[in-house]
């Protein structure tokens, strides 16, 4: 639908400074490597939907750094905590989805399916396996501080933000699994 924006939340892809968790157990080399690669997979699936408005809120804010897709409008995602750069990432646009860049297997029938979701409901979620959200996205009657306090990187992050989220209605789309760790990339290849 127009005026439909969908932000992906982005780190520059430097060497030492993306999924640092990730580079314990693969080492720093491959840890950029998968976040390259998947963050130019994102991009090529669902920045050039012409059913949505994509921008990447990147960090940090001074980067300098070879973006994919540089066509793409970039903003930055400024200081505070993740939930106060995600709501001032979001806060602008009525209609908006939010994605991280970590998250394999995000297609575009997804963001069109939170899209479709926010013509009847104020918020949308997408659950991850570790009880956090891959996706969050809000209409233009929404929570007023989705985001505050939330317990994040827990199992209770997805919890804390829905209980922010009354009275309102919200709406969830598919469960999917984001990579934080090596464990997280090796469930992710057995599964093929």
């Amino acid at each position: 639908m127009k005026g439909d924006r969908l932000i992906i939340f982005a780190r520059a892809p430097r060497l030492g400074a993306v999924k640092r968790r990730l580079a314990r157990g693969i080492g720093a080399m491959g840890a950029l490597r998968f976040y390259r690669g998947q963050l130019a997979s994102l991009l090529r699936v669902v920045g050039r939907d012409r059913r949505w408005a994509t921008t990447i809120a990147a960090t940090p804010d001074r980067a300098a750094t070879r973006w994919p897709m540089a066509r793409l409008p970039r903003v930055t995602q400024g200081r505070g905590d993740l939930g106060q750069r995600m709501w001032r990432a979001m806060r602008p646009h009525r209609r908006v989805v939010l994605v991280g860049s970590d998250i394999p297997g995000i297609r575009a029938a997804d963001i069109a399916a939170a899209f479709r979701a926010l013509g009847r409901a104020g918020a949308v979620f997408g659950p991850a396996e570790d009880g956090g959200f891959w996706l969050v996205g809000f209409a233009p009657r929404r929570p007023s501080r989705p985001f505050h306090p939330v317990r994040w990187s827990t199992e209770q992050t997805l919890a804390d933000t829905l209980e922010n989220c009354r009275p309102h209605r919200v709406a969830l789309v598919r469960r999917l699994r984001d990579v934080d760790t090596a464990a997280d990339l090796a469930a992710l290849n057995a599964k093929g």
